[in-house]
């Protein structure tokens, strides 16, 4: 039988379908034809999971009530395979977080000037992750109020609703760099003697955030010195540990390339030696979105141009030709902190369907280097006790997921080979870095398989975010066992009333304090969900057709699945 969209009709409860208030020519316009073809016997090579790399600036909020749910959550999408980057680890104060701000009281000196050692509050957050199934991605900073040589301007227990500046006193170097460096030590002592070198050897441990901006408030030269000491030391705790950097607000241009060559061939400030262990680099790569005309308009471009220029960079050494890549922020705007207008896409499916259509070119970027891209993380998390969907960039608000982290789901479910795809309205990689998604739509596809099992995931992302037609999609999967004659189809989706919890707040009317009915119903609202039943499609000669729907900003995973070729 043909498997069409009607045979995956929404089962959703009525509160969960929101109806558009305005009716505009785009809403009603007819679906435009896509065609989607999948070559299940063409492989590509290795899919990667770049996807399991998270972060946040607001490490406390890790061991806090709504914090454990979701590192809980982020765990169980593949279980000490996740790893979380946080900022201020190192930075002195009693744990109490603000925007943009946390401490952890791990460094202070006594009247004589000895180190003061306090594992307590890294250890609250370092066991969160580990118990949970996550691997920390250690960044080794802020600079600690009694090491910082400009230590007068140092935030203490700054409000909690309020954004903490980014460069006073935790952003200056150390006055004494071998103490820096014991610290470093120290600490990754610590941590193999609470977890375990077999542990402890599996994390990434980089130097600081942003370097080459007002996160660094020393020269380029003392930051090298400074990650010099930082990884001596670790280094000297344990000789098998994976460190590199330096996490780069984007590609980082003259500065990447001094750390580069000063870590293959300069002078050790810490050692004396050449060079400094460089087991992976790392740099951010954000988008750019603005407000126009009344509306979010996004700026991929921006993002994939960062990538494409810190690639550019990389592959310009041949020493790093195997290397791998993290790019240790990569978000679709700077600040997730922050609040207005052109951060308006955060709440709704613009945010999953730009994550969706961004992870999928990343490593599109990466192929066309020859580079080693190892993970993109997502500077998402959550902000705890703020109001519901307070516009903040989040994985879930107040215990209760976000549209975008079910792009995380469905992209856990892929499987691990992937397979040649083409879609007839997918924007071609070059134009999007020049230009984004802004003269026609992006409905895109990326395709893998594992043993009887084939996951097509579709996207339909359009930079602006206006209404537009559906996407008619013809999806033809070929290349199955030839013996094959059905096969069982699972499609998830996200869309304005499926994986949506956004969607049924606003239909509640958007209570400030949902009482424990509503919540739990935004709570299952907040899962990934599919359209419908699986059912079962017809394959004839190694092919099987799937017609559906895809409005603007929704994303689909398709899953097909078959016990052996003679069913």
């Amino acid at each position: 039988m043909l498997f069409t969209a009607s045979a995956l009709a929404p089962a959703v409860p009525a509160q969960a379908a929101a109806a558009p208030t305005t009716t505009t020519a785009a809403d009603t316009a007819a679906p435009f034809p896509v065609t989607i073809q999948v070559e299940a016997n063409h492989t590509l090579g290795e899919l990667k999971p770049v996807w399991r790399f998270f972060g946040a600036d607001e490490s406390d909020y890790a061991y806090m009530k709504d914090g454990r749910k979701l590192i809980k959550e982020l765990g169980e999408l593949a279980p000490q395979n996740i790893y979380f980057r946080a900022h201020h680890l190192l930075t002195s104060g009693n744990g109490t977080p603000a925007l943009k701000w946390s401490s952890s009281n791990a460094y202070n000196e006594d009247a004589q000037g000895n180190p003061v050692y306090d594992w307590t509050i890294l250890d609250k957050i370092f066991d969160t992750y580990i118990e949970s199934g996550v691997r920390p991605y250690v960044e080794v900073g802020f600079m600690p109020e009694a090491l910082s040589i400009h230590p007068q301007d140092y935030p203490h227990n700054p409000p909690p609703k309020e954004r903490v500046p980014t460069n006073v006193g935790q952003a200056y170097p150390p006055k004494d760099y071998a103490k820096w460096g014991n610290l470093a030590y120290e600490w990754a002592k610590h941590c193999v003697e609470r977890y375990g070198a077999g542990e402890v050897e599996k994390w990434y441990w980089e130097i600081w955030n942003e370097p080459n901006i007002g996160y660094w408030r020393g020269t380029p030269d003392e930051f090298l010195k400074l990650h010099d000491y930082a990884v001596a030391g670790i280094r000297r705790a344990l000789p098998t540990a994976r460190v590199g950097g330096a996490d780069t607000a984007g590609a980082g241009g003259a500065f990447t390339r001094n750390f580069i060559e000063h870590c293959l061939r300069g002078d050790n400030y810490a050692t004396g030696q050449k060079g400094t262990p460089l087991d992976f680099v790392s740099f951010h790569a954000k988008g750019s979105p603005s407000f126009v005309e009344g509306h979010v308009r996004m700026g991929i471009s921006n993002q994939l141009r960062a990538m494409n220029d810190a690639f550019t960079i990389y592959a310009s050494y041949p020493e790093l030709k195997n290397t791998p890549i993290v790019i240790g922020e990569s978000d679709p705007d700077g600040c997730a902190a922050c609040t207005g207008n052109q951060l308006g896409y955060r709440n709704g499916t613009l945010f999953s369907s730009y994550t969706a259509a961004s992870y999928a070119r990343e490593q599109d970027v990466a192929a066309q280097h020859g580079v080693n891209l190892e993970g993109a993380l997502t500077w998402a998390f959550e902000f705890e006790d703020q109001p519901f969907f307070a516009g903040y960039r989040t994985l879930s608000t107040d215990g209760v997921d976000m549209p975008v982290f079910n792009v995380f789901r469905m992209l856990n479910r892929m499987g691990p080979e992937r397979v040649a795809a083409q879609s007839s309205a997918q924007v071609p990689l070059d134009e999007i870095i020049r230009s984004g998604v802004r003269n026609r739509p992006d409905v895109g596809v990326l395709a893998s398989r594992a043993a009887n099992r084939l996951t097509v995931f579709v996207w339909h992302y359009m930079d602006d975010d206006l209404p537009g037609a559906d996407a008619a999609v013809n999806l033809q999967m070929a290349g199955l066992p030839a013996t094959l004659k059905n096969a069982k189809l699972t499609q998830y989706r996200i869309d304005q009333n499926h994986s949506n919890s956004f969607t049924v707040w606003k239909d509640m009317g958007s209570p400030p304090t949902p009482d424990a009915q509503q919540y739990a119903q935004l709570e299952k609202a907040g899962k990934l969900q599919t359209m419908g039943e699986p059912g079962t499609v017809a394959v004839a000669n190694g092919q099987a057709d799937v017609k559906f729907d895809l409005p603007r900003q929704a994303v689909a995973l398709f899953v097909l699945e078959w016990t052996n070729a003679a069913e």
